[in-house]
């Protein structure tokens, strides 16, 4: 090689090293520097800020999250990469049900931590995770239509235990049976309910027993208590029942101007309203409270990188060779079996590649815990990165610790790297 030859190509080696010692070793020096020091930087702290690590709190429990996203997350996403990438092999769509499932990588992290603040929304009218949820729980328990609903001290009514009311006296046919409440907001009143009929005076001649059901409340005042007023809406959908010694009798349930009838066999029994009429409305579950704010985020991370997963296991499960799983349904292995003992083996270098990348990834998890985990709930979903910038940044900064904790980020990280690329040789000497 000639002395210019040698020249150029060193010239081009001192621009990358000069690129790479500015970008990479510089920042990862002076951080290690940086730990060793007080908040300042004036004072030498020695493993003082490393200590503080493993004795602060909030610290640990983003470690301990760490811990569990790099325990859960990449596994998961995996095993639900494999599935699909199994699953879809052999269907028309396959290639089409790939390219959906791919699809939330060309999300950044930004937006898909948008998105699932919004699904993880509490409100069930405004977040989809939790209008799922209510709408299947109240396929099971639905919630009651009144909740808060109550009666004023001059109402006919008493408390009967448990939540629900009970009428002060027998009912008789010879009198309407009147059920007033209050406690409702007119705009949340059921769709339909019309204003209340005030029940018939004149007995029914088959010996029914009548009544209303309304809320007692008439807009900017002035109604009168116990007496049906023009504008107070019946109670649509009340359910009552006749008691007698416990048990009821008959069952009615209110219609849309609130009133109600009852056979005869309810004359002289108690009219309860159950505790299921105000059984509060179920709101689901909060997905952003601290017990389940990382298993959401861990969540929204596997829908984002799944596809990646499937991406990867499918590319190597296209050069498994075929001849091996088909000696092994000749010789009697049903398909849950080829799966497990000649697909999962053959395809571990590329499972471990997948696993490992995705390992390397979690630990430096930040954006969507930042993003979706709201201010109440960002001590519980703590995670080092995020710990690191908050270390690092604001008025109460320590870069001392910010520091520490990046040179623990690098610690964790490297082996994980040697790893990957010890087992990347391996693979190429073969």
């Amino acid at each position: 090689m000639t002395g210019t030859r040698k020249a150029l190509v060193a010239g081009f080696l001192l621009s990358a090293l000069v690129l790479l010692g500015a970008l990479v070793v510089y920042p990862i020096g002076y951080s290690v520097h940086r730990s060793f020091f007080d908040e300042s930087g004036g004072g030498f702290a020695g493993f003082d800020n490393y200590a503080r690590i493993f004795t602060d709190d909030s610290i640990l429990v983003a470690v301990k999250n760490n811990a569990v996203w790099v325990a859960v997350a990449p596994a998961v996403a995996t095993a639900l990469g494999l599935i699909f990438a199994v699953l879809t092999e052999r269907v028309r769509w396959g290639t089409a049900f790939k390219l959906i499932v791919f699809m939330p990588m060309a999300v950044s992290m930004l937006a898909a931590g948008i998105i699932f603040r919004l699904v993880y929304e509490q409100d069930p009218d405004r977040g989809v995770a939790n209008a799922v949820w209510v709408g299947v729980h109240d396929s099971f328990a639905e919630s009651g239509g009144f909740p808060g609903a109550r009666p004023l001290p001059v109402h006919p009514l008493k408390p009967g235990g448990g939540g629900s009311y009970l009428t002060e006296k027998p009912v008789s046919a010879a009198e309407p049976a009147l059920l007033p409440l209050v406690g409702v907001a007119p705009a949340r009143m059921p769709s339909g309910a019309r204003p209340a009929r005030a029940p018939a005076q004149t007995p029914a001649a088959d010996g029914r027993i009548a009544g209303t059901a309304w809320l007692d409340f008439t807009r900017g005042g002035g109604g009168r208590p116990n007496v049906v007023d023009a504008q107070e809406l019946g109670l649509k959908g009340i359910t009552v029942e006749a008691v007698r010694d416990g048990e009821v009798v008959a069952t009615a349930r209110a219609g849309a101007d609130g009133g109600f009838s009852l056979p005869a066999s309810a004359e002289g029994t108690l009219l309860r309203l159950p505790a299921e009429n105000f059984r509060e409305q179920y709101n689901g579950v909060s997905w952003l409270g601290p017990s389940l704010v990382t298993p959401a985020i861990i969540g929204s991370y596997v829908w984002m990188w799944a596809g990646f997963a499937m991406v990867l296991i499918a590319a190597g499960l296209a050069s498994v060779p075929r001849e091996l799983l088909e000696a092994a349904r000749i010789d009697g292995a049903n398909e849950w079996q080829v799966f497990r003992r000649v697909t999962v083996p053959l395809l571990a270098p590329v499972l471990a590649v997948v696993l490992v990348t995705l390992m390397i990834n979690v630990l430096k998890i930040f954006d969507l815990v930042y993003i979706i985990a709201p201010g109440s709930a960002q001590d519980d979903a703590n995670v080092l990165a995020l710990q690191l910038y908050r270390s690092s940044f604001g008025s109460d900064a320590h870069l001392g610790v910010g520091s520490a904790i990046a040179v623990l980020l690098l610690v964790l990280v490297i082996p994980v790297m040697f790893f990957n690329i010890r087992r990347m040789r391996r693979e190429n000497r073969r």
